[in-house]
């Protein structure tokens, strides 16, 4: 039996936080009774990720990892995950948890309303910001999302945040198309559920910045104006308009 979600975790030299990550979706799942996989994606980690992990599948079979060939970056890491995913409803989670555990219930909830795709946002309730972000990495995000809104016509509010859940068939086909394989694959991802005409919903969530963020503003800023443009690129040439191939067979979503 398919479970009802998958959560996939992307984790990238993350041996001092993983362990409490796993604590904390595990308690989670059990306190909610849901019907849930968690695959923790190792992205090429150089220290003992994978051990913490593995501590943890005993107590919690439903728990895989999964090995990247190296260390191929945060977009890679997600759509390796989200592809092998088994759920009905499949999502991704930053592994500092940013956003808690809990509000994933308000992505499944959006989702159950009708929604394809449910992203997490930090901008449409400013007060459910429970640490803010220092100024100058609010200044460089928010100048970041008003280009994209200007060069990709996406409409929301926050395009970045590590928070989203789709369906199966929109993971299996969004992610076949994905492109990009470090930062700036959130743009990308949501530009071709739009192309595609899945149903995106905006979710206000919980959120808190951790210090331990490791994305610099400035030189991973210029590489996703890059890829905002490769993005553009992909879309004339038709890339994201390709049929998909060999999905996965898609698990109903209960509605109810």
């Amino acid at each position: 039996m398919n479970p009802d979600y998958s959560i996939v975790i992307p984790a990238y030299n993350e041996s001092a936080r993983i362990g409490a990550t796993l604590e904390s979706v595990l308690s989670t799942i059990r306190e909610r009774s849901w019907s849930a996989e968690v695959l923790v994606v190792n992205d090429g980690s150089t220290d003992n990720t994978a051990d913490v992990v593995a501590k943890f599948i005993s107590d919690y079979p439903p728990l895989r990892i999964i090995q990247n060939p190296g260390n191929r970056g945060k977009g890679y890491s997600v759509r390796n995950g989200m592809l092998e995913a088994s759920g009905g409803i499949v999502m991704f989670t930053d592994a500092d948890l940013s956003s808690p555990m809990e509000e994933a219930e308000r992505l499944f909830a959006a989702i159950r309303e009708g929604a394809d795709i449910a992203i997490g946002s930090r901008w449409l309730e400013r007060k459910r910001q429970t640490l803010k972000q220092p100024l100058y990495r609010r200044f460089f995000g928010r100048c970041f999302n008003a280009v994209t809104r200007m060069i990709m016509g996406l409409p929301f509010a926050d395009t970045q945040c590590g928070f989203k859940a789709f369906t199966r068939d929109a993971a299996q086909t969004v992610f076949r198309l994905q492109r990009i394989e470090r930062w700036g694959f959130d743009p990308e991802i949501l530009f071709i559920a739009i192309k595609r005409g899945y149903i995106v919903r905006e979710v206000p969530v919980t959120w808190g910045h951790d210090e331990r963020s490791r994305i610099s503003y400035l030189k991973d800023g210029i590489k996703m104006l890059e890829e905002l443009l490769y993005i553009r690129w992909n879309a004339i040439t038709g890339v994201y308009s390709r049929t998909v191939k060999n999905l996965k067979p898609e698990v109903p979503v209960s509605r109810s």
